[in-house]
């Protein structure tokens, strides 16, 4: 047997071995993720029709999720950035645990994107030589090659990185340095392509700004350092991994300069449409304060801001922040207004009022949510199981054993 299936026989092995609640938790987000599968069968079976999705909201939970994770894919250059460029040798301790993280974002986003087309068994249609992709004229074909070409990256990486570590051998950075570097400028790439897919569409005045790309990147280096805090914290306590307290004060100061940054850009987005007062602030007036009595978002929207402010002033305040609490409270505020603001907040709006003037609102149907539920739970699953085995691997657990006949 060879050495390169064995290390798949035992990662598969190491994975499938745990305590009690590393079980229950398998078998939680695996439960949850099934039901994904169940919910999305009647929406393939019965069509969109399940959905809350209409002529007039043609973009719902799907693709707003999308939005949101392809920003967590590519907060992971945070840490890249830093470790290969820099040297930092506390954040390479943990880099491979982003870079992990960026490949269960990616992962998800794919199915987001899966389970929001109509007639999935169509995608043949974009299938270089199969069928036709229009690229480059597309937005929509380079969307599909950043996002793609960034999990083949994300895949090749922690994956060659991992099996040289378990072999006990030194990695040539000639085979994976000059994809490092690729991967930066890449993750930068796939959230602009995203908010130029926004920004491309002429006749929704409220998706077209300049500063969308800047603040797609400057959100989702907000709520990714918020994110990686607290799954650091969960990582350390019920794994091996040990992460120093330099990464922590990185990712705080990160995340500090982040919000304040996303919050200025808002405020600027915010000042263009309300002082112009032209007819096209309709969609920005109806997600802060209704429109003709339709208010749905505006509690939403509220309640995002107010979670972003809260947490602003938690990490302000040096007394605040170094509380263990507060500063999970913060990050979970982050997590949850980012979400809220480039999601529903972003999406949504958009679409109101129609071309023809109709006021249609849109909340996502039971199928959609548990469709969601499924596609998150998954992601999750994943990235346990992966993160387990890359963490054995890093503290020696998991290591090659050679084979004497």
């Amino acid at each position: 047997m060879s050495t390169y299936i064995r290390f798949w026989i035992r990662m598969f092995s190491y994975a499938l071995k745990g305590d009690s609640f590393y079980y229950l938790w398998v078998l939680l987000l695996l439960s949850l993720s099934v039901g994904g599968v169940i919910a999305y069968s009647h929406q393939l079976s019965q069509g969109f029709i399940v959905t809350n999705m209409s002529n007039h909201v043609s973009w719902g939970a799907y693709i707003a999720n999308f939005t949101y994770l392809v920003g967590i894919a590519a907060a992971a250059v945070l840490l890249v950035l830093p470790t290969y460029v820099h040297g930092n040798k506390d954040i390479k301790e943990v880099v491979l645990i982003g870079e992990l993280l960026a490949l269960c974002a990616i992962i998800m986003c794919l199915l987001f994107i899966l389970v929001d087309l109509g007639r999935p068994d169509h995608f043949w249609h974009i299938i270089p030589f199969v069928g036709k992709l229009n690229f480059p004229t597309s937005i929509l074909a380079w969307d599909v090659v950043v996002l793609n070409g960034y999990l083949v990256i994300n895949l090749f990486i922690p994956g060659y990185l991992l099996y040289k570590e378990y072999l006990g051998q030194e990695p040539s950075k000639k085979l994976y340095l000059p994809f490092i570097y690729i991967s930066i400028v890449w993750a930068i790439s796939i959230h602009t392509v995203t908010a130029f897919l926004y920004v491309g569409f002429g006749g929704k005045p409220y998706w077209n700004s300049a500063i969308l790309a800047p603040r797609f990147l400057i959100s989702a280096f907000t709520c990714g350092p918020a994110l990686l805090i607290l799954l650091f914290q969960v990582l350390s306590k019920f794994t091996s991994l040990e992460v120093k307290s330099s990464v922590f004060k990185y990712l705080k100061s990160i995340m500090i300069y982040a919000l304040i940054s996303n919050l200025f850009l808002l405020g600027c987005e915010l000042y263009k449409e309300f002082y112009t007062d032209s007819l096209h602030t309709a969609s920005v007036k109806y997600l802060f304060f209704g429109l003709h009595g339709h208010n749905m978002l505006v509690p939403y929207i509220r309640t995002g801001l107010a979670l972003e402010g809260i947490a602003l002033f938690i990490i302000l305040v040096p007394r605040l922040r170094n509380t263990l609490f507060l500063l999970n409270t913060a990050c979970f505020f982050i997590i949850i207004g980012i979400w809220i603001e480039k999601g529903m907040g972003l999406l949504i709006p958009g679409f109101i009022p129609s071309a023809l003037g109709d006021i249609v609102e849109y909340t996502p149907s039971k199928i959609e949510f548990f469709v969601c539920l499924g596609v998150w739970s998954f992601g999750a699953l994943i990235f346990t199981v992966i993160s387990k085995v890359a963490i054995a691997i890093q503290t020696g657990k998991l290591r090659y054993e050679p084979v004497f006949k």
